[in-house]
Order: C-alpha cells, then sequence, then structure tokens
C-alpha cells in the first residue's frame, strides 16, 4: 500500500461511524467524480499488457463493485479483509469451510435455524462435529472442548430469544486454547457493536437484513480480523464462487449509508414496544436486550452502544400467535428482518422451522413465540395495530 493510501486509511479510520457510512472511500468514482460507486456489469476483464495483469481478472475471483462494498464493510467493522457473498448463508458456509474432516465447533446453542440446519444436517455428513450450548454460561462453553475443537461460533443477540454471550470473556478463552472464533452480528451490525475489538477473528453478516435494510436485497458478508485469515477466506469464497453479484452490491452500498438514521429510528420504537408488551399481563415473555431486567443486559451494554430493533415476545399458545400473525395489518408476515418496514416472524415455522420441535423447545423457542424487527412507521400505529391483533 503507498503512503498515500495509508494516511487515507489513518484519516477514515479516525472519522465518527455516521461519517464513514458517507465517506468510505469509494462514494466518489475516481475517473468519473460521480457520487455513486459504478456498477460494473463484466464478467472478465481486458489485459493490455500479459506480463502486466490486471487488478481484476474475472469477476468471481474480483470485481470493482463488490471491492467497493467489501472495503466498506471492513472499515466498519474495523477489520482487514472484507467479502460479499451472495446470501448470509452463502458467506457462513463459506467461512465454515475453513474447518476440515474430523474438526469440532462449539456453537451458541439457539442459533439461526439455516445455521443449525448447516451444522447438524450437512456439515456433519462431512464429519465435522458441532456441540451446542448455552453460551451466557462460559462454564459451558469450557466444557465442551474437545481435543478435536478448532472454532467457536457466537450469535449474540441470539436469534430469537436474544441471549447475550460475553463476547471478550469467550474469546479470550479461546485465543488461550488457539480456536478460531466468529460471530454473527446480524442484529447489532457494526453501528452497535464492533467483535473485532474484542478479539473475534471473522465477523458475519446476513446483510440481507439491517445493512441492506430495504428487503431488496439478498446478500451475506464477512470480515477477518488479519491478514492471514483474509487469505484463507478468498481463496474459499474464489474457489466456492459464493459471490455476490454487481446489482446486489451496489444496491447494498445504497442501503448501508442510511446504516445509523435507521437503526436510531427503529431501536427507539422497539423499546416503546418492549416496555408497552412488558405492561401486558396477556403476554407471558418478552425479549429484549433494552429492558431493566433482560438476561445480560450488564454484559450487553459492555460490548455494545445499543439495544436493537428486535423484540421477541410470548403470546403463550400457538393458536394465539397464529391468530396475532393474521390479524395485523401494519407489519409484513414474514421471514426475514431488519428493513424500513416492520416485519413481524413466527420463528417455529419460519426462521426456525428447521430445528425439530422438541430442540426449539429446549432453547425457548415456543410455539407461541414471536419475533418482531421494528422498522420506520410510527410506533403509535405499531402498537395499536398490535393491540387490536392481540384483542382476539
Amino acid at each position: 500500500m503507498s503512503d498515500n493510501g495509508k494516511e487515507q486509511n489513518n484519516h477514515e479510520n479516525k472519522l465518527k461511524f455516521a461519517t464513514k457510512l458517507l465517506h468510505f472511500g469509494s462514494e466518489i468514482d475516481s475517473t468519473t467524480g460521480a457520487s455513486s460507486v459504478p456498477i460494473y456489469q463484466a464478467s472478465t476483464f481486458h489485459h493490455e499488457d500479459v506480463f502486466n495483469p490486471p487488478v481484476h481478472d474475472y469477476s468471481r475471483s474480483g470485481n470493482p463493485t463488490r471491492q467497493a462494498l467489501e472495503d466498506y464493510i471492513a472499515l466498519l467493522e474495523g477489520g482487514v479483509r472484507g467479502f460479499a457473498y451472495s446470501s448470509g448463508m452463502a458467506a457462513i458456509s463459506s467461512t465454515f469451510m475453513m474447518l476440515s474432516a474430523g474438526d469440532h465447533m462449539i456453537v451458541t446453542e439457539d442459533v439461526y435455524g439455516g445455521t443449525y440446519r448447516l451444522l447438524t444436517s450437512i456439515l456433519s455428513r462431512l464429519g465435522i462435529e458441532s456441540t451446542f450450548v448455552d453460551m451466557t454460561d462460559l462454564d459451558q462453553v469450557k466444557a465442551a472442548l474437545k481435543p478435536n475443537t478448532k472454532a467457536v461460533y457466537m450469535e449474540t443477540p441470539s436469534n430469537p430469544t436474544l441471549k447475550i454471550t460475553d463476547i471478550a470473556a469467550v474469546t479470550s478463552w479461546a485465543q488461550e486454547h488457539d480456536l478460531l472464533t466468529m460471530l454473527d452480528n446480524t442484529f447489532m451490525t457494526p453501528y452497535y457493536q464492533r467483535p473485532i475489538e474484542l478479539g473475534v477473528d471473522i465477523v458475519l453478516h446476513s446483510a440481507t437484513k439491517f445493512l441492506g435494510g430495504h428487503s431488496d436485497v439478498l446478500a451475506g458478508l464477512a470480515v477477518a480480523r488479519t491478514h492471514s485469515i483474509g487469505t484463507q477466506l478468498k481463496q474459499l469464497q474464489n474457489g466456492l464462487g459464493t459471490v455476490l453479484g454487481v446489482q446486489d452490491s451496489w444496491l447494498l452500498i445504497r442501503g448501508m449509508k442510511t446504516l445509523q438514521a435507521r437503526m436510531n429510528h427503529s431501536e427507539q420504537s422497539a423499546a416503546v414496544l418492549a416496555a408497552w408488551l412488558k405492561g401486558r399481563p396477556d403476554i407471558d415473555q418478552v425479549y429484549y436486550p433494552g429492558l431493566l431486567d433482560h438476561p445480560g443486559r450488564e454484559v450487553h451494554e459492555k460490548q455494545s452502544t445499543g439495544y436493537g430493533a428486535v423484540v421477541s415476545f410470548d403470546v403463550g399458545s400457538g393458536e394465539r400467535a397464529k391468530q396475532v400473525l393474521n390479524k395485523v395489518s401494519i407489519p409484513l408476515v414474514a421471514v426475514s428482518l431488519g428493513a424500513v418496514e416492520s416485519i413481524l416472524s413466527y420463528p417455529a415455522m419460519m426462521s426456525h422451522a428447521a430445528m425439530p420441535a422438541e430442540v426449539r423447545l429446549e432453547r425457548g423457542i415456543t410455539d407461541g413465540l414471536l419475533r418482531f424487527s421494528v422498522g420506520l412507521e410510527d410506533i403509535d400505529d405499531l402498537i395499536a395495530d398490535l393491540d387490536q391483533a392481540l384483542q382476539g
């Protein structure tokens, strides 16, 4: 890297987060001065001189539009290198390919259903073992260690019960045992939580969610803490071909520019919604890190600067949950979260349908549990709508 490049990186790293979202290094096209990253809709690149090949030669291996996005997320997360994939699960599955047959992973027990499915029905066939533990209890993490353990996979807050893992504590222990650490940061985003600063090796995102923010792009991201890990991830991304297309890369860049403004608004509304639900006698349980009695709130506040925009709550039964889903009129009733519009999901039949019923129940994912991703609507309207749906 040139001295000018280093100076630019140092300058960018000193900027506040809101400024970095808009001034990330590729916000102005150096050739034309365009105010948006160009979409390089090209599969291959001409070699003017075969003895001096261009930076990009084939879009699976690298594309200027995707590179702008990858540099963008690396800057926001504080890592050395970023990678963009065709979905959140593509990012996770590609990263898991750093493991080999015979290796063992320790995993957050109430992990996203797609991750659970990948580990238990696909990677298990390849000889990669997983042990699911309650990561709110460090002793359980330590007890899961085996001679062949190679990695620890965290999700905090977890999906959908928002359990909190002490990132620094787990990472410190993992480093003592030379274990690779990975963390799904989808719910918090780099605005609220930067795991690399706490020692995590690889940060992962379903960028379909809060980073994209508009329910119009499917994407995944990964950020490496070190150059050696970045080299391994690059080899896997290129070898597996799990890359994000240029149109989606551009859409994701556009969505990320408004991340802080969207998260601020949605978090304020989520706090109001959680408090309102908490005050209702007909709600069995409310899960939100911002509630005073939320387990792990103190740990969460130590490692995050906000509580996020996802509120989960148990309405008591599957029958009542389905009644609410069919009666609300403002939020989308859908899979996914993190959009400008509110999304009400039913984990038992949507995000965690891949988990057997008994496994879901062990993890607190009951038939009455609903997950509300709070969008940008007026909170009074959202509450009035949910109120009428709950009344039956």
